[in-house]
């Protein structure tokens, strides 16, 4: 059971916007047992998405189009679909009611106009998904075996669709096979090092079961992916071969998840064990903030960062002693260790990180060379400093020293709960 996903807009192509709809679609499809044979993006052009939708036709059964349904005259995808259809476009008046309802609640700003009532003009043959965000329909059309999908491109308005109209559609016209994921998260080893480790275990596994090795900055993602007919059996095989795996890199991995990220491991043991946190952030430039407090309930734990960029910043606001520095250096354990420990008092909380290193391309403050990384966790327990080389490029620096920043956190808290339950 395969499908293909079509989006259309000049500004995917020139990189004006990032198609995040494309992925969002492929997660909702492979959780019904839907695989993604394909991904377009096409330009809004009508011989363009007429050649995508006929060539997707002889491949796939489900064909989901995103984007060009506004109402003005670059967005041609209703035009296209009755030319693609042999159809014409009629007004519905359940859809223009429904967008002058939204303009009579919710756009009061703008007066509602003859081309915001053409959004309410859609093929004949379409099967109408009320979208109850927007004012362009979802569309079902079916052609011999292939239905075809067409979406918003807005984000918001394209998940709900597909929420609750697309996928129970999908699920109940078509027989689909089972997709089960698992996926194992490492830390502090390469992919190909990892690969040599598991190599014997990786050929053994059944042929309904295929490994995926995803690679980031600092960690690598294992992937396994079953596929067939019985969920019963696909799960109990999958738990069976990462029992297998454990002996064999147990020593890197943190655990089993679908999506969950470090951050939101380290979010729920600081919750579930009602600890604190606190950062000190220097070379990552409040990047490790960021992250967390993206995450909902963040304040729970989180208390706060001082983002002392400059040397200044670390002598004034950090209290790191002048001298200390000048002796050791911006970017050395003895730095990094007092921004952890001062700004967890300062701050008053259980725990603290702090990053001090050279990014680059320049070297700083610092004689220390660009990737040079001293990463410091204060804790109940006591402070710790490790060094780090994080290679040359500038962003691969900083975000491999958030990720082991936040593994060497989680580390610290297991150790701490293990000992107070």
């Amino acid at each position: 059971m395969f499908a293909e996903i079509i989006t259309i807009g000049d500004e995917i192509l020139i990189g004006q916007i990032v198609d995040t709809n494309s992925a969002f679609i492929a997660k909702e499809l492979t959780k019904i047992g839907v695989s993604v044979y394909q991904i377009t993006s096409v330009q809004d052009d009508r011989e363009h998405i007429l050649q995508a939708l006929e060539a997707a036709k002889s491949r796939v059964r489900v064909v989901i189009v995103t984007g060009g349904l506004g109402p003005t005259k670059d967005d041609i995808t209703k035009h296209v679909f009755c030319e693609f259809f042999d159809d014409i476009l009629v007004e519905d008046r359940d859809v223009l009611a429904h967008v002058e309802h939204l303009f009579k609640k919710y756009i009061t700003s703008t007066p509602i106009s003859d081309i915001n009532r053409k959004q309410a003009m859609v093929p004949s043959k379409a099967i109408i998904l009320k979208n109850e965000y927007g004012t362009a329909p979802g569309m079902w059309m079916p052609s011999g075996e292939t239905a075809f999908v067409s979406l918003p491109g807005v984000p918001f308005e394209m998940k709900n669709l597909m929420r609750h109209s697309v996928i129970p559609k999908i699920t109940e016209q078509f027989k689909r096979p089972f997709i089960l994921h698992r996926t194992l998260v490492t830390y502090g080893l390469g992919e190909s090092a990892i690969a040599d480790k598991i190599e014997d275990w990786e050929n053994s596994l059944p042929t309904f079961v295929k490994l995926a090795y995803l690679p980031s900055l600092g960690r690598v993602r294992l992937r396994l992916t079953a596929k067939g007919a019985d969920p019963r059996v696909l799960e109990e095989t999958l738990e069976n071969e990462f029992e297998k795996l454990n002996p064999l890199i147990g020593d890197i991995m943190y655990g089993i998840q679908d999506e969950e990220t470090l951050e939101e491991v380290v979010s729920k043991l600081l919750t579930k064990n009602k600890l604190t946190l606190a950062t000190a952030e220097s070379c990552t430039g409040g990047r490790i903030a960021e992250q967390l407090t993206a995450l909902s309930g963040a304040s729970a734990y989180f208390k706060g960062s001082v983002v002392s960029y400059a040397t200044e910043t670390k002598i004034n606001v950090l209290n790191v002693p002048g001298a200390l520095i000048k002796k050791h250096s911006v970017v050395s354990e003895a730095v990094a260790k007092a921004m952890a420990e001062n700004v967890k008092k300062l701050l008053k909380t259980d725990f603290a990180i702090a990053t001090t290193g050279n990014a680059g391309p320049t070297k700083g403050d610092s004689d220390a060379e660009i990737g040079t990384v001293f990463i410091a966790i204060a804790s109940p327990n006591g402070c710790f400093a490790e060094k780090f080389n994080m290679g040359n490029h500038r962003e691969r620096i900083i975000q491999k020293t958030v990720n082991k920043a936040l593994e060497l956190l989680q580390k610290e808290i297991l150790k701490y709960s293990f000992v107070h339950p």
